[in-house]
């Protein structure tokens, strides 16, 4: 699903709001999300997962183009984890 969709979506599933709407609460939503996660916050919504970020430890890596190896810095990664409710969901539905 793109944003995009998304928005589409909340407009046609609320009528009463305008396009415009629907497509400041989706940026504003997820603005905020990337903000908590920037900040190494952790976000929780019941019933569908929650992000975090997890660090990475510094390493060795290669260059794939030369072979070379280069040092990789330590970094964070984003990282979300499937609640209970949303695993159940779409296991159901694959099989």
């Amino acid at each position: 699903m793109l944003k995009s969709d998304l928005n589409a979506r909340l407009a046609k599933r609320f009528p009463e709001l305008q396009e415009k709407s629907t497509v400041l609460a989706v940026s504003l939503i997820l603005e905020a999300m990337q903000t908590a996660l920037a900040s190494g916050g952790r976000i929780e919504i019941r019933d569908f997962g929650s992000f975090g970020v997890n660090p990475l430890a510094p390493r060795m890596g290669r260059n794939p183009k030369t072979g070379q190896q280069v040092f990789v810095p330590a970094k964070h990664r984003p990282h979300f984890k499937p609640g209970k409710a949303l695993r159940e969901r779409v296991a159901c539905a694959q099989g």
